[in-house]
């Protein structure tokens, strides 16, 4: 294999959630649990991601308002904490999803008010000197495209990512191809999925991807779909099934990592599987 993979990490919000009985909106962790954050950080760096995303997923407007933090707190907190875990050995990519609304006329957020709230966190961002930006995990492609417009001002690689469902299109009803018409024309850096479901179930979708897009590709699913064992929600996937069912998707994706569900041990099965097949 000629073409270069680079490792990135696991899930943030999972993997926090398991190291404490205070179950909070993970953003919230970089105030009241930072070392919990630089702990996830760390261990997923070990495993050899060379790129970890910011504990800032959710942290924007209309989340934030709710508690007594800024998102300038916020982000500029779980920027510095991943930055400072990195140290230069790994690339560290401002995290944003999408928010919990809808825009019109679905729901009730105007455009106007969703390019101010992704504006703010990217602002925030911006300050910690983020080496990307990452966007994933989006169902509406109307409100990606919305972030990523405001993302592109800041001359920074950036990585676009949705989650679809088996039927190879998003909640929303966007195809690949959708995406692919939408955002090629920003020159992302990588173009892709993330959540969702497990490596084998997402594999079709990546394959759509490549026959609609030769810009490089970026997969980041979960590990399977949870399921109740004890009350306690367990992702099916062990490491070796997840590296094993990563493995036809290296022909394709050039950034691969997990979702919600992966820990550092399917990060560190996933590296495993990287360096055999590149030799």
């Amino acid at each position: 294999m000629d073409r270069h993979i680079t490792l990135l990490d696991g899930a943030m919000g999972t993997s926090l959630w398991a190291l404490t009985e205070d179950k909070q909106p993970v953003w919230r962790y970089n105030m009241l649990a930072p070392d919990l954050v630089h702990q996830v950080h760390r261990d997923m760096i070990a495993a050899g991601a060379d790129m970890i995303l910011s504990n800032t997923f959710g942290a924007n407007g209309p989340e934030v308002k709710r508690t007594a933090y800024t998102v300038e707190q916020a982000v500029r907190e779980g920027m510095a904490i991943a930055k400072d875990a990195a140290q230069g050995k790994a690339k560290v990519l401002l995290d944003i999803g999408p928010l919990t609304g809808l825009l019109e006329p679905y729901g009730d957020i105007e455009e106007d008010e969703c390019e101010e709230i992704y504006a703010q966190m990217l602002e925030a961002g911006v300050k910690e000197q983020p080496d990307g930006i990452f966007l994933e995990t989006f169902i509406d492609l109307n409100m990606l495209s919305v972030a990523a417009r405001c993302a592109v001002r800041y001359d920074l690689p950036l990585y676009l990512s949705m989650s679809f469902e088996k039927v190879g299109k998003t909640m929303m009803g966007n195809s690949v191809c959708d995406m692919v018409e939408a955002l090629a024309p920003l020159h992302p850096a990588a173009l892709g999925l993330n959540c969702s479901m497990g490596p084998e179930l997402c594999l079709p979708v990546l394959k759509a991807f490549r026959q609609h897009t030769d810009l490089p590709l970026l997969f980041k699913p979960n590990a399977g779909l949870p399921q109740m064992v004890d009350g306690k929600a367990v992702s099916p996937y062990t490491p070796e099934m997840f590296g094993r069912d990563m493995t036809p998707a290296l022909a394709y994706a050039s950034f691969v990592g997990g979702c919600c569900g992966t820990t550092c041990a399917h990060i560190a099965a996933l590296r495993d599987v990287v360096r055999h097949e590149q030799g």
